[in-house]
């Protein structure tokens, strides 16, 4: 008996015995109200219908078996991953689907929102598209002419297998070093997710799209705001080192409370999506 129990287990690891799949029906989910699906998926059920709706066609090529994960589940089920950051065994789990099968899923639908992601997140280059928030930055403080506040933060991610050192960030921990930049109503403008955890904040900046081209005149009248651990330049104003006088005060006071608008973007972006703060679970370096 005990031989034959093994036999059935390694049959079973091995893929020679088929499991049906049964899934949870991806209705009881989009049925429940905005306040419930918002909890668990941070999005209303409109939204969740019309991400299902455009991003399904990928989804569905990506597997023609008979009892292939249905979209809304693989949808819903990334979501739920990225809201809570839970382990995707739990989460695969609670859908009744394969962790595996989960694993192949998740990949498929990031690609096909990282493709979206530019029509909302648009840096606004053209003066057509500053006046609006020129002014919103402007109600916080005063602060004119500001089209953007810029910072960075640190995603923990596992240790990668090449160039580890390169992704120990300052705090001691693996990371990649993302930059942000958001508008005065914490809409992200910018987002550059690719560098290790030890590089500078500015360094980010010189080499990314938005820095090379506001260097090179792209915006003739419009400033960014960034902290002291950027270099001041033409088109982007920190703080002042050592203040001395009222006016100078009143300006890194009007600086400090025109930037922090991007630390709070940050804020509520990692506790929106508790996948990017934790240093556990199932996060790992993307490619």
């Amino acid at each position: 008996m005990a031989m034959a129990a093994l036999a059935l287990l390694e049959d079973i690891a091995n893929g020679r015995i088929r499991r049906e799949r049964v899934f949870r029906d991806h209705n009881d989910f989009l049925a429940q109200d905005d306040d419930w699906l918002i909890s668990r998926f941070r999005f209303p059920r409109a939204i969740l219908l019309e991400l299902c709706a455009e991003l399904g066609p990928n989804l569905e090529r990506e597997t023609m078996r008979s009892h292939a994960i249905p979209v809304p589940l693989q949808v819903l089920t990334t979501l739920g991953f990225l809201a809570t950051g839970s382990f995707q065994r739990e989460l695969a789990d609670r859908s009744g689907i394969s962790q595996s099968s989960l694993s192949r899923a998740m990949p498929v639908v990031w690609d096909g929102i990282i493709r979206m992601s530019a029509r909302y997140i648009r840096f606004p280059y053209d003066a057509f598209d500053q006046p609006n928030i020129k002014m919103q930055f402007a109600a916080i403080a005063g602060f004119p002419n500001v089209i953007g506040a810029i910072d960075c933060t640190h995603i923990a991610i596992k240790a990668p297998s090449e160039e580890e050192f390169a992704y120990v960030n300052r705090k001691h921990f693996h990371s990649i070093n993302v930059q942000i930049i958001c508008d005065a109503q914490m809409r992200l403008t910018n987002i550059v997710a690719r560098w290790p955890g030890s590089t500078h904040d500015s360094y980010i900046l010189t080499n990314s799209m938005v820095g090379m081209r506001l260097q090179a005149g792209r915006v003739r009248d419009g400033w960014l705001l960034g902290d002291r651990g950027y270099p001041l330049k033409t088109w982007l104003l920190t703080p002042l080192t050592n203040p001395q006088t009222d006016r100078e005060r009143r300006y890194n006071n009007a600086h400090s409370r025109t930037r922090s608008v991007v630390e709070r973007a940050i804020g509520q972006l990692k506790c929106r999506w508790r996948c990017l703060d934790r240093t556990g679970g199932d996060v790992v370096i993307p490619p």
